[in-house]
């Protein structure tokens, strides 16, 4: 991918509508930011505000980036969103077809959650996985759990235990990758390389 296109994804996901959506979130419920119970001041709230939600928009930055790296393989991309048996909708980071498989990706920036939110992603990639078997059947079917970040790997070792359980509970291959992993396992580590010096630009 040319670095262009690369910054261009993240300018736009990240800043090219934050501003505006603040400045309605500030109009809707103006006592989110003011008030005698918050410690903080409205510019230091609205700062907050601001950061969070880029921080956000990261994710979302490099959800599309590595899925237009995936269009340049030779990936066939799928359906991301559907709607399972209880109703709920399932929106996957990631789903393409290439050969004769179809992978499917939680994609995480940083192994950096709490034991309530890691056992929610957990559940949550069940139940896609449960859609997925559903779908394509366990036989041609790759799951991965992936993390951008490889320097925080908080819960490493409960998602490898996890993934490893559902792995052979459904007869699936399940993968747990941080970092240029994914890229090895895709055997497109350059890509891992480029996606570091773009981020450094």
């Amino acid at each position: 991918m040319q670095y262009e296109k690369f910054k261009n994804i993240f300018n736009e996901t990240i800043f090219e509508e934050s501003k505006a959506v603040l400045i309605e979130k500030i109009a809707k419920y103006p006592n989110r930011y003011i008030g005698l119970f918050r410690p903080t001041k409205p510019k230091a709230k609205i700062l907050q505000n601001l950061l969070q939600s880029h921080e956000i928009r990261f994710g979302d930055a490099f959800e599309e980036a590595i899925e237009e790296y995936f269009k340049e393989f030779g990936y066939q991309i799928l359906e991301k969103k559907f709607v399972n048996g209880d109703n709920d909708e399932l929106n996957l980071d990631q789903c393409f077809k290439f050969k004769d498989k179809v992978y499917f990706i939680e994609q995480k920036i940083r192994d950096d959650h709490d034991s309530t939110k890691k056992r929610g992603q957990i559940e949550n990639f069940e139940k896609k996985l449960n859609e997925m078997i559903g779908k394509y059947g366990e036989k041609n079917l790759v799951g991965i759990f992936y993390f951008i970040d490889p320097d925080l790997q908080k819960n490493k070792n409960y998602y490898k235990t996890e993934l490893e359980k559902m792995s052979m509970d459904y007869g699936v291959e399940i993968y747990l990758f941080y970092g240029v992993e994914l890229f090895d396992f895709l055997k497109q580590k350059n890509i891992w390389n480029e996606i570091l010096k773009y981020l450094e630009q």
